[in-house]
């Protein structure tokens, strides 16, 4: 966006009361911009069936490309760019939501079209089988798509580990944050921010410059880390928090979520678990649950003998046996999977041993198997 019609464009999000429903109809009705801003308010209304009138008035109109004009400067002096709703390079994935932000600002030069994107969020206080589960994921999942993004909000806890260990594994990390880009919330996480930028990455917000960060402003902060993404990974999370908002955007978007499981008497796994077992999220335990969740296609990418396992090429009633353990919601008995395969319980505990073996499956006390 350039001159006039940066201001114009910039001007739609200082109007109280525009939504990005509203842009949208306005622009279907063949009002540019700079018609809209420009126009008397008798004009308007002739020309636009919106039921919000307040929007035609003169005198906010007028204000709202004032406070335009002094955003456009201040991003130009700090080298912000400025994203419209409807122009060509807003994130798809973004744009398709009702609730899409009208202006994107973004420092950085990652792609917001990347072919896989990925948001891992999580507690502010996570336990070490957080931040191990968190540094595992990412690694396998760079391994097998080099120019994965992962997107996060640049809190405390998995937020920042998230973007640490996609900074290790040399993938580029986007943060959203729920602030003007003049500063960066938390103060602690500055450098951080400088690492994400100079790797790479990007900083994103819908906040103008100058705002700082209020409590209401995480909410709706949440809603574009989820829309941003493909897939919205949970590691950790008590009933309430940022991380559960996230993921309800997410599956309000219809789009995959995943939670790392864990103890019932953790706090820490409760959200976690309230997503699984209410069938808002998948359960994942590694990069090929996420893989499979998302249909995500492995192109050119040389497996080792550990990773192919992930992914094992089975036959038979070997296949077979798999296929019933990978659907399962939950471990099966030796005795069930006998029923379930009609393979005589003879053969059926020799597959068992073969794929416990192959490290293809895992056996659970009391006979009861499920995949690795």
């Amino acid at each position: 966006m350039e001159g006039k019609e940066t201001i114009y464009k910039l001007a739609y999000s200082f109007l109280k009361g525009m939504t990005s429903e509203t842009v949208r109809k306005i622009s279907d009705s063949g009002v540019s911009p700079e018609d809209f801003f420009g126009q008397t308010t008798r004009e308007l209304v002739k020309r636009l069936d919106i039921s919000n009138k307040a929007l035609f008035e003169s005198l906010p109109r007028e204000e709202a490309v004032v406070r335009a004009r002094k955003e456009s400067e201040l991003i130009d002096k700090h080298h912000i760019k400025a994203i419209f709703l409807l122009d060509d390079d807003y994130p798809k994935r973004l744009s398709a939501v009702e609730d899409a932000p009208i202006i994107l600002y973004k420092l950085g030069e990652t792609d917001l079209d990347n072919e896989q994107i990925a948001s891992i969020v999580g507690t502010r206080r996570p336990t070490p089988y957080g931040v191990d589960f968190c540094g595992k994921l990412i690694k396998e999942l760079s391994e097998y798509f080099p120019d994965i993004v992962i997107t996060s909000g640049l809190a405390y806890g998995i937020d920042a580990i998230a973007h640490t260990k996609a900074l290790e594994c040399n993938v580029p990390t986007i943060a959203v944050v729920a602030h003007g880009l003049n500063m960066i919330y938390p103060a602690a996480h500055r450098d951080l921010a400088r690492t994400i930028l100079k790797k790479g990455g990007a900083i994103l917000s819908e906040y103008p410059f100058g705002v700082k960060p209020f409590k209401a402003n995480f909410l709706e902060r949440n809603r574009i880390v989820a829309a941003l993404s493909d897939v919205t990974v949970v590691v950790e999370s008590a009933i309430k928090g940022g991380a559960m908002s996230t993921a309800n955007f997410a599956f309000s978007y219809s789009r995959d979520v995943m939670a790392l499981p864990g103890r019932i008497s953790d706090e820490n796994s409760e959200g976690c678990n309230l997503l699984i077992r209410k069938q808002k999220a998948s359960l994942i335990t590694g990069a090929a649950d996420l893989i499979e969740t998302t249909g995500w296609k492995i192109f050119n990418i040389k497996l080792s003998p550990q990773q192919r396992n992930l992914f094992p090429e089975l036959e038979g009633e070997n296949k077979i046996v798999y296929e019933l353990l990978k659907f399962s919601r939950e471990p099966l008995q030796a005795d069930r999977l006998c029923s379930l395969s009609k393979i005589p319980v003879s053969r059926l505990m020799t597959i068992l041993s073969e794929l416990e073996f192959d490290g293809i499956i895992i056996r659970y006390p009391g006979n009861r198997y499920t995949i690795s």
